[in-house]
């Protein structure tokens, strides 16, 4: 399934869905109908980046503490490999499931079709489950207090988002409502034709859900010294993506049917921005710690 995920078939692509003319959703072919495709990438490089910033994080015991209470990481350089394989497991198995369950169930009952990960794609809410079960295991596996490993992981998580919601542009795909203002892009593949300029919703994604979350968590661990209140780090990745995703779903086109008179997007979000909440407030109305503790 891993090797599915990173080199898709080619000749299911019978047309280039991008908004981007001059740029094609397959970055090249390898040999007959295998490709690597820019949606691919963004999901291997956000892995290998990720693995880079966590090993960053995990070594800099200056994060986890403050001047007047010096901080020990609690987390061994060690557990960077681990981490990675497990997440990279529960991101791409996560991901698929996750999308079958909560956009297209009918796959089910043609059992090949949840292994086409080109058809359909992926579901970031799956995807979130599934990492969240990897910390949980390596958390448990490693000896490593659950919260804590999860603010570790917490500001790595922008990174791979923002690499796979350019992507997402790329491929035409998960465009937004008609829209005619000056960021206005035609996705070629939107089922009117290209008729309509849409909002470009990929790229605020990319935008808010990528760098602008990577920026707050970065000044979050790196200037307030978040990481020395278990569950803070993570709690505010949780409430900015939900909040944000809840935001660019008022302008982009709905992935299925609405629940309630809300998107999906909306729905499934809701629950991380509400635990993500809950979870601050419990960090902020508990002590600073070292990392040591």
């Amino acid at each position: 399934m891993i090797i599915l995920s990173l080199f898709q078939n080619a000749q299911m692509v019978v047309q280039n869905c991008s908004p981007i003319p001059w740029l094609d959703p397959v970055i090249f072919h390898i040999a007959g109908p295998i490709s690597l495709r820019w949606y691919s990438l963004g999901y291997l490089l956000g892995l290998v980046f990720g693995a880079m910033y966590f090993h960053r994080i995990i070594k800099n015991h200056n994060l986890w503490g403050t001047k007047s209470k010096p901080g020990t990481s609690p987390i061994a350089a060690s557990v960077t490999e681990d981490m990675l394989f497990w997440a990279t497991l529960g991101v791409i198995v996560g991901g698929r499931l996750g999308y079958v369950i909560l956009y297209d169930p009918a796959m089910f009952a043609r059992p090949l079709s949840v292994l086409q990960t080109w058809n359909g794609g992926m579901s970031f809410h799956g995807g979130m489950v599934g990492v969240s079960m990897a910390v949980a295991y390596v958390a448990w596996k490693s000896k490593i207090p659950l919260l804590r490993l999860a603010d570790a992981i917490a500001p790595v998580a922008p990174i791979g988002l923002g690499l796979v919601r350019l992507a997402n542009l790329i491929n035409g795909e998960l465009y937004g409502r008609a829209y005619d203002g000056p960021l206005a892009m035609v996705f070629p593949c939107d089922g009117s034709g290209g008729v309509f300029s849409r909002h470009p919703s990929p790229l605020y994604e990319a935008v808010l859900e990528g760098l602008v979350l990577w920026v707050i968590l970065r000044f979050a661990t790196h200037k307030f010294s978040s990481l020395t209140r278990p569950g803070l780090t993570a709690g505010i990745f949780l409430a900015g993506y939900g909040v944000f995703r809840t935001l660019v779903e008022n302008v982009r086109e709905p992935d299925a049917e609405l629940i309630f008179g809300f998107t999906r997007g909306m729905v499934y979000s809701a629950p991380m921005w509400v635990i993500g909440v809950a979870m601050i407030i419990y960090a902020l109305r508990r002590p600073a710690i070292g990392g040591d503790k």
